[in-house]
């Protein structure tokens, strides 16, 4: 994929796995064509954190947001963690809401708080005029009438790491919203339902993410001695996995999708020319 620009919507930077070693991470990818990175945000103090990763990195953007698994320590802590997501939201490496939504597999919160934590920032990311970065995992549905409560108020919505039904995925794109595509979907069983449905997801909806460490595509290489770590430089394993289900070439996968990326979340910047 030579020359084509990939943007690389969901690493969890902050994550302790890259705690030593950020900087060759980055470098890997600037070396495997990345544009972009967005860095994923899951508390109040990760968003902060990840303003300062990005600060004088034009090919860094971050997310500001509660991950649902955070969402019972979040309203325990008392104050006003929506006003602390206001204010970090108004500075110039943000550009979504999220990781945000709900997480019904693992119910690491109760489902309660997870969804007071969720409906607060969808309102947030529609009085903010800001997208929104969605988690949705076994919710029912419950996600999507959340999102619709809001419905025509938001600027934008993706739905991160998608590993829904065909019927999730429907509702999803008659809103009008984005859809993420991880490793998952290189998965030989996990990934199988999801395989039969990226043919319907249409081109300029499409989004390509790592979600890394996490994730790593069944097939892919580590490019560290950590065999099970995942890395933004091997979104282009993803794109060209993505790019032979729908037929096409991987380089017009990786144009499509960068470019809805930056429309989407209005990037900036390309790691190649800093």
């Amino acid at each position: 994929m030579s020359g084509v620009e990939l943007v690389d919507i969901g690493a969890n930077l902050l994550n302790r796995q890259f705690r030593n070693d950020l900087d060759a991470v980055l470098a890997r990818a600037t070396s495997a064509g990345l544009g972009h990175i967005m860095v994923t945000a899951t508390s109040v103090a990760d968003s902060a954190a990840a303003i300062e990763l990005c600060r004088g990195h034009a090919d860094l953007s971050c997310t500001v947001g509660v991950h649902p698994h955070d969402a019972a320590k979040t309203l325990a802590t008392g104050g006003d963690w929506v006003a602390r997501l206001r204010a970090l939201a108004g500075q110039e490496p943000v550009c979504a809401i999220g990781e945000a939504g709900l997480d019904f597999h693992r119910n690491f919160s109760p489902p309660a708080d997870q969804r007071t934590v969720f409906d607060a920032q969808v309102r947030l990311a529609a009085e903010l005029g800001l997208p929104l970065f969605v988690h949705d995992r076994d919710s029912g549905g419950a996600v999507h009438d959340a999102l619709m409560n809001q419905a025509g108020q938001l600027n934008g919505v993706v739905i991160h790491c998608f590993t829904g039904d065909e019927g999730d995925l429907k509702r999803y794109l008659a809103a009008g919203f984005h859809i993420g595509v991880t490793g998952w979907v290189c998965d030989r069983r996990r990934g199988e339902r999801l395989r039969g449905l990226v043919p319907q997801i249409p081109l300029d909806r499409l989004l390509i993410e790592t979600d890394a460490p996490f994730l790593l595509p069944h097939g892919a290489a580590s490019p560290t001695a950590d065999t099970r770590r995942n890395e933004p430089c091997l979104l282009p394993f993803i794109a060209r996995y993505v790019a032979e289900l729908l037929g096409m070439p991987a380089s017009e996968l990786g144009r499509q999708t960068a470019a809805n990326a930056r429309r989407l979340f209005g990037l900036s910047g390309d790691l190649r020319n800093q």
